[in-house]
């Protein structure tokens, strides 16, 4: 049976027609939600000269893993791709039931011995933290994060 350029044509779009529906029905993005109580807190670390390298390797080896540990949970670590900041600032942002487990939860934090060691070790050739900021935050109404 030979086919003709319209029904290659025909095939072809109903084919994508029923992918694209098929896509659509299914594969909806999952809306991450969370009590109303749920805060989240920017954290801007500010290194020495040249300490941003120990800073970052701290978290990614042992400090990201504490936090999950002491109910500190993590959304997302960043880096400033621009000058000056790049070369010494760590951007995160962390989340907690409230703003009251926060506070347990970096006090539990602060005094756990494997943090307390980690911090001795990773700053055992020199203080890697200049300054913290911190700033608690509640989701808009439109954000898709709440």
């Amino acid at each position: 049976m030979k086919l003709t350029w319209f029904r290659v044509f025909a095939f072809a779009a109903l084919s994508f027609a029923a992918g694209s529906w098929i896509t659509a029905r299914f594969a909806t993005a999952p809306k991450v939600e969370a009590d109303s109580n749920r805060v989240y807190e920017l954290r801007i670390y500010h290194t020495l000269p040249g300490r941003l390298p120990a800073l970052v390797s701290r978290f990614r080896n042992d400090t990201r893993r504490i936090f999950d540990q002491h109910g500190i949970t993590s959304l997302g670590y960043w880096v400033p791709q621009d000058s000056p900041a790049k070369d010494n600032t760590l951007i995160y942002i962390v989340s907690h039931p409230s703003r009251e487990a926060a506070a347990k939860n970096w006090k539990e934090f602060g005094g756990d011995p494997e943090w307390q060691k980690v911090a001795k070790a990773s700053e055992a050739d020199g203080k890697i933290v200049e300054k913290v900021d911190s700033t608690f935050m509640d989701p808009t109404d439109f954000s898709a994060l709440k």
